[in-house]
């Protein structure tokens, strides 16, 4: 069996992305309620939503920032709920 990974991400509201799993889950997720759960400088950057949108798939994963700013575990988003 392929390993897991996001094969599509598309904005889905307000800091929100739509994500589509390589075994066609799909689930949205509010990125910015983690965001402003933990403040940080290399976070705070991404509630501008042009700088939100910015976002790429790369690897299988969905990140912010060409070093990888802002990056979540594969298994939280595929579950729904990032910490």
């Amino acid at each position: 069996m392929d390993r897991l990974r996001i094969v599509e991400a598309k904005v889905a509201g307000k800091l929100c992305v739509e994500l589509i799993f390589s075994d066609n889950k799909r689930q949205t997720i509010n990125i910015g309620d983690f965001i402003h759960r933990h403040p940080h400088p290399q976070y705070n950057k991404y509630l501008d939503e042009e700088e939100f949108e910015k976002f790429i798939l790369e690897d299988g994963n969905i990140v912010w920032g060409q070093d990888w700013d802002m990056i979540f575990p594969l298994e939280q988003l595929y579950e729904g709920s990032i910490i």
